[in-house]
């Protein structure tokens, strides 16, 4: 009876269990061995006749000043990106939970359609938007004000780049704000409330430390979208001007287009390096504490 159980359960996992092995497994370590390699795209009929290299993919990653500016590029994604995102998706969950009682659900549906819209589509209107004679600067012309080039000035691209990831994921974070603050008892607040604790000492005491686990897998979420983000930089300025806009994972995809495979898959795995270390420390700094 044991083994038929156990039958029975692999073989609802075999299909699970093909499709990891086929499509993350086999990839990831084929990946890896790739990386130790100075495999080229001319390499392909004969990839077994590639040299083994080391570390030396990963020693030359870090002596490329362009790999270290997308470093530098992609922290500031998430620095700015993260704190960003999770302040416009608390602030908007708790309007829909505590200010706004009728029509909550068309607005929160409003509120998280960039979540499931077309990025392709959207970054067309934000690159039209934002173009010298866009939306934007005839906008600004209209009082008066001269608009920029915004995605050709090295210094303007990033914050609009940053704009976009902010619109396309403040839907996330709000709906995941909203479904921690509808657990916390209401009993709770009505308790202090009659102690005499106002709405900002109910915030700060009661709904952010109640708050805290939801807090760190939005943070950890959008932390390792910014860490990975792609689309964005991707389709409005394709790094630019100057790679001031190039993240690591447009780093990986550029080095792959030139047939650099080992050192794309060098610096896919410096990524995963990356998303690691800062899970891990997010981990440590917002854990529940009891």
């Amino acid at each position: 009876m044991r083994a038929r159980r156990t039958a029975v359960a692999w073989l609802f996992l075999a299909p699970f269990t093909v499709l990891f092995l086929l499509f993350t497994a086999v990839p990831t370590f084929s990946a890896l061995g790739f990386s130790l390699t100075d495999l080229r795209g001319t390499d392909l009929r004969h990839p077994f006749a590639v040299n083994f290299t080391g570390v030396q993919n990963y020693v030359r990653l870090f002596q490329d000043d362009s790999f270290l500016r997308d470093i530098l590029n992609t922290a500031v994604f998430v620095a700015v990106g993260v704190p960003l995102t999770m302040g416009v998706g608390f602030a908007l969950a708790l309007v829909l939970d505590s200010g706004v009682r009728r029509l909550r659900g068309a607005f929160r549906t409003v509120f998280f359609a960039p979540v499931v819209t077309n990025v392709v589509a959207v970054a067309l209107i934000w690159r039209y938007a934002f173009n010298e004679n866009g939306t934007v600067n005839k906008v600004l012309g209209a009082i008066g004000l001269a608009g920029p080039n915004w995605l050709d000035d090295q210094h303007l691209a990033m914050p609009v780049v940053i704009a976009l990831g902010v619109w396309r994921n403040f839907g996330t974070a709000m709906v995941l704000f909203l479904a921690g603050l509808q657990a916390i008892p209401r009993d709770v607040h009505e308790a202090a409330s009659l102690d005499g604790a106002g709405k900002r000492r109910r915030l700060w005491h009661i709904t952010l430390p109640m708050l805290m686990p939801t807090t760190l897998m939005v943070s950890v979420l959008l932390t390792v979208f910014y860490l990975q983000v792609f689309d964005e930089p991707y389709l409005l300025t394709d790094g630019g001007p100057l790679g001031s806009t190039e993240s690591v994972a447009l780093y990986t995809y550029h080095q792959f287009g030139v047939g650099e495979l080992g050192v794309s898959s060098a610096a896919s795995f410096v990524m995963l390096a990356l998303v690691a270390l800062v899970s891990v420390v997010q981990f440590r700094l917002l854990r529940p504490r009891s």
